[in-house]
């Protein structure tokens, strides 16, 4: 199966690390030119450094519409869309009320208005150019917006609502051609992935790599770690012509949860 994006351009929020990355530098290998888009601009160098021909850099929040915006502006035609950024509240939520709800509005600022705002600024840029037939977005969910986790009842919430949000833009692009997914990640070792177990007491009496063996274990039937690599193989299946027929789905890589 050879999969080619060549002369075709992709913006891609949370770029720096983790599943963003990974989706980044996949799109690239099959001769994308990605916009990188994070809040954490030393790390997107490092990003630009290892293909500085293959990626423009914008170090910006995506909880500010108008950034977004005027990004948007200065980009041009786009096509390929994803969103991957996205925050945890950095408390354990088990029970929920062990949180404020003023623990929710940073979560759910970034996770899912984050979200809506780059879709919003970035439509008009979809919708124009040639070739919309081919176009494509991707937001990253998660499973825990499946299933309710009580790990993290802000960061569940947020996922949930992507969910149905890619649902409902799916149905609103399909007239013009343009694929609406979401990806959905397990357990995944990444920095967000930590920062939840940091914020559980089990992290009090074990270290992250006991904790991670064994909730893995327990929740997963291949009983092991998903990886970053496979979201960016993923994601780039699905912005190709072997994808043109999937849109409004949640597709995860879960290792069967």
């Amino acid at each position: 199966m050879n999969i080619s994006l060549a002369d075709q351009k992709a913006v891609v929020t949370g770029a720096a690390r983790g599943i963003g990355r990974s989706i980044v530098q996949a799109l690239i290998e099959v001769g994308c030119h990605v916009y990188a888009i994070d809040r954490d601009e030393s790390a997107l160098k490092k990003l630009r450094d290892s293909n500085p021909d293959s990626i423009t850099i914008e170090a910006l929040d995506i909880a500010d519409y108008s950034d977004l915006q005027a990004l948007a502006e200065r980009t041009g035609a786009i096509d390929h869309l994803v969103c991957a950024a996205a925050v945890g509240s950095g408390k354990g939520g088990f029970p929920f009320w062990n949180l404020e709800p003023s623990d929710w509005q940073k979560v759910l600022d970034i996770t899912l208005m984050g979200t809506v705002n780059t879709l919003h600024a970035f439509t008009p840029n979809l919708l124009s150019g040639e070739y919309k037939d081919r176009k494509s977005v991707l937001l990253l969910a998660s499973v825990a917006g499946q299933i309710g986790s009580q790990t993290d009842p802000p960061y569940s919430a947020a996922k949930a609502a992507v969910i149905n949000f890619a649902q409902c833009a799916a149905k609103d692009f399909a007239t013009h051609k343009i694929r609406v997914n979401a990806l959905s990640p397990g357990m995944v070792k990444t920095d967000l992935n930590r920062t939840v177990f940091e914020s559980l007491p089990e992290s009090k009496t074990e270290t992250y790599e006991e904790w991670a063996r064994k909730k893995i274990a327990g929740i997963a039937p291949l009983s092991r770690w998903q990886e970053a690599e496979e979201f960016g193989a993923m994601a780039v299946f699905l912005a190709s012509d072997f994808g043109k027929n999937i849109t409004g789905q949640t597709i995860n890589i879960d290792g069967g949860q």
